[in-house]
């Protein structure tokens, strides 16, 4: 093989394919240069695969989808892609289910099981324990039936509460703080049942709700988990605590989502979502509801504080940068697991798009301005420049100007909304729904969440 020291153009020449038998590739002879490209046999193969993968993706979607999840569970960007993806083609990823999950995501009954390896705090040897005791003896009917049941060597304290945070015992038990609470009183009164099968001595609770004595080394003891001591009842976690917990130990929202019931008003608010943020052009204003999963704190050469963000909404996850004037104004927002409205602009550098921030507000606190309009007001072009005048007027400063401004035309049969141009948010919402008023216009304000 000539062995190449330089490279220059040398024009155009006729070039053959690098799958014939004899001149491979880079070989020069003749007058023919090999050119870079795949040999026959290589590229057969890579239609093959393709082929089958689309073919097994059309056809078993879930058993396709699960084996894509599973293979690349160690990445969390693919696996929240999938996850959409999943969404997108009517899937439901439900989280892990004590008596239903295996190993890995599982597909079962027109749904996927997140498997035992993806929950945090939940080793091999507790896996294989807890596998064990359920196939041996079946499914588990309560948290006193679990632990008595599996090895509590393997299966400590912390690996319990984590299955019970992630959902995985919602199907015996939804309230998930009744559980952790019982928790404490049921593993002591495991552990010492343990103890007592162990040394070979009986309990009474072995033997509580039977007329005859059961031998304490065995596991067909007639068991009365009603006497089982439980602490007293108490409410469920709040929706969002029970989701941040799903998300520390899982990696991601499975039940739900923090950002689905904003879901429509995020559209209204914004086209735009994460996800597509590779195809807008740089300067490009954009407003999202996000929730903030990280804040890193960098200090500059100057000395100044500023933070880059870790965002992620319900198509994806992003990076978001926060120069130091902006994060001197707006830093006590910036609270890890909160929704909010995020204002900015894409930027490029390296190949890599973010998002560079300008503003933030919860989105508990945003309102949005709603004029209302007729049919005949949407056509009337004098009226429309009248609209147009007192929203510009209200804009303010260009740079703080980020409350929305959605109109709503209403008809005898429909009802359209239509989102005014970036040029048009105002500064104040209540001060610009005073002023539409006044000059005889239907406005009022509307919070992001009803």
């Amino acid at each position: 093989m000539v062995k190449i020291t330089a490279r220059k153009f040398v024009g155009r020449e006729n070039v053959y394919d690098i799958g014939v038998k004899r001149d491979h590739n880079f070989a020069i002879k003749n007058g023919l240069i090999a050119s870079n490209c795949f040999n026959k046999s290589h590229s057969t193969a890579y239609g093959y695969v393709t082929y089958q993968t689309a073919y097994l993706k059309a056809n078993y979607p879930l058993e396709y989808m699960a084996a894509l999840l599973t293979a690349n569970s160690g990445d969390t960007d693919k696996v929240q892609k999938y996850i959409n993806n999943c969404a997108s083609m009517g899937i439901v990823i439900d989280p892990p289910d004590i008596n239903r999950s295996g190993l890995d995501f599982t597909p079962a009954a027109k749904k996927i099981l997140f498997g035992f390896t993806a929950v945090r705090n939940v080793g091999q040897n507790a896996i294989a324990s807890i596998l064990l005791a359920r196939n041996e003896g079946g499914e588990f009917e309560s948290l006193a039936d679990f632990c008595d049941r599996v090895d509590l060597r393997a299966v400590n304290r912390r690996t319990v509460e984590s299955l019970i945070h992630c959902g995985a015992f919602d199907k015996i038990e939804a309230n998930r703080q009744q559980l952790i609470c019982d928790l404490a009183l049921v593993y002591d009164w495991a552990q010492s049942r343990d103890k007592d099968r162990a040394s070979g001595q009986g309990n009474l609770f072995d033997f509580a709700g039977g007329d005859n004595f059961a031998d304490p080394n065995t596991q067909t003891t007639n068991n009365n988990f009603d006497v089982v001591p439980k602490a007293d009842p108490v409410g469920d976690f709040p929706p969002q605590e029970k989701l941040r917990m799903e998300k520390e130990l899982l990696g991601f929202y499975v039940s739900d989502h923090p950002l689905k019931s904003l879901t429509k008003a995020a559209s209204v608010l914004s086209p735009i979502n994460l996800s597509q943020l590779n195809e807008q052009r740089e300067d490009t204003k954009i407003c999202a509801v996000i929730m903030l999963n990280n804040v890193k704190k960098v200090v500059t050469k100057k000395g100044a504080q500023m933070a880059i963000l870790q965002i992620e909404d319900l198509t994806g996850q992003s990076e978001a940068v926060v120069f130091p004037k902006t994060y001197e104004r707006i830093s006590e927002q910036l609270q890890v697991d909160v929704r909010l409205i995020i204002w900015g602009k894409v930027d490029r550098r390296d190949d890599q798009t973010q998002l560079i921030v300008e503003d933030v507000e919860p989105v508990e606190t945003v309102k949005m301005v709603m004029v209302e309009l007729n049919p005949q007001q949407a056509r009337d072009i004098e009226e429309l420049r009248r609209l147009q005048t007192i929203l510009q007027e209200q804009s303010g400063d260009k740079e703080k100007a980020n409350m929305p401004v959605i109109g709503i035309v209403q008809s005898e049969n429909s009802r359209q909304l239509v989102r005014f141009g970036w040029q048009f948010r105002v500064q104040d919402s209540r001060i610009t729904v005073q002023a539409l008023q006044n000059a005889r216009f239907t406005a009022h304000l509307e919070p992001l969440i009803n």
